[in-house]
């Protein structure tokens, strides 16, 4: 299994960034993808998943109304839209995979397969 995030950047406050994960490895359509991200001296913490069943998603309190989760199961890849951005949502960006049928989970203790991370600046 691998998965592949990209997207991050350097971006003013309020601007708005794309991250991707694309999964290989995986029977995609049956597969949760969760995001999470570690500022520095940070713990990673939980930002939003996708479940492989439509219409059922997460997001933390803190990203909801900003960030929208979405998938593309042709391309095997889970974005993560991040709109009105603010220099606190500055982290590596990680994407994680759930076996196959579990649904999306906020604890990343759930997550079995972990991407590489992509940096995301938010400057004020």
């Amino acid at each position: 299994v691998q998965l592949q995030a990209s997207g991050g950047g350097l971006v003013q406050a309020g601007g708005s960034l794309r991250l991707s994960c694309l999964a290989s490895g995986v029977t995609f359509t049956s597969t949760s993808i969760g995001w999470f991200r570690q500022a520095p001296g940070k713990d990673r913490a939980f930002v939003a998943a996708s479940s492989w069943n439509p219409g059922n998603i997460l997001y933390a309190d803190s990203v909801k109304g900003r960030f929208t989760v979405s998938r593309d199961n042709a391309k095997s890849t889970v974005y993560l839209q991040m709109d009105s951005l603010k220099p606190e949502d500055t982290a590596v960006y990680y994407c994680a995979a759930r076996r196959r049928y579990y649904y999306g989970s906020t604890s990343l203790d759930d997550y079995d397969y972990w991407g590489q991370g992509t940096l995301v600046t938010v400057s004020s």
